[in-house]
């Protein structure tokens, strides 16, 4: 199976199981730790193009887990978490990481912090090597082993 296949596959199983979570996905840590997830991803780079704002925009509007919380609201979290990173990446990583780390207390929540960034990632089709090194870096914040997301 191609590389663009398999990406497509996984973020399509994240989905799925993300939505058979829904209901007990609606604490401040998940909503939290869900935008820093993906304004890390967004940033995995060094920065954000507007494809990736746009890409996150369409998330919190279409995701039905994401739904849980008012579409607003996620947006200005995103947009700050952002603004950390691009102010001073590396520092803004170890805060946005922080975080991510809240979410740890709750597995089923840490693991759908993880799937959330993994369907943003793969959102454009390629989920580069950056987006994936955040994202595994996301999932030592959460006591999450990496072998267990395919990273």
């Amino acid at each position: 199976m191609a590389l663009w296949d398999r990406i497509k596959e996984s973020a399509t199983t994240m989905q799925s199981q993300l939505e058979a979570k829904k209901n007990d996905l609606r604490s401040g840590a998940f909503r939290d730790a869900s935008m820093a997830m993906c304004a890390l991803v967004a940033a995995a780079d060094g920065s954000i193009d507007p494809s990736e704002r746009q890409r996150v925009a369409s998330l919190i509007a279409s995701n039905e887990v994401l739904q849980n919380f008012p579409a607003d609201d996620l947006q200005r979290r995103f947009n700050e978490y952002v603004n950390k990173l691009t102010a001073d990446f590396a520092f803004g990583k170890v805060s946005v990481l922080q975080e991510i780390g809240k979410a740890k207390k709750k597995p089923a929540e840490a693991r759908a912090v993880i799937q959330i960034g993994i369907v943003i990632g793969g959102a454009d089709g390629n989920f580069d090597k950056s987006e994936q090194a955040v994202v595994r870096e996301a999932c030592f914040a959460l006591d999450l082993p990496p072998h267990e997301f395919d990273l």
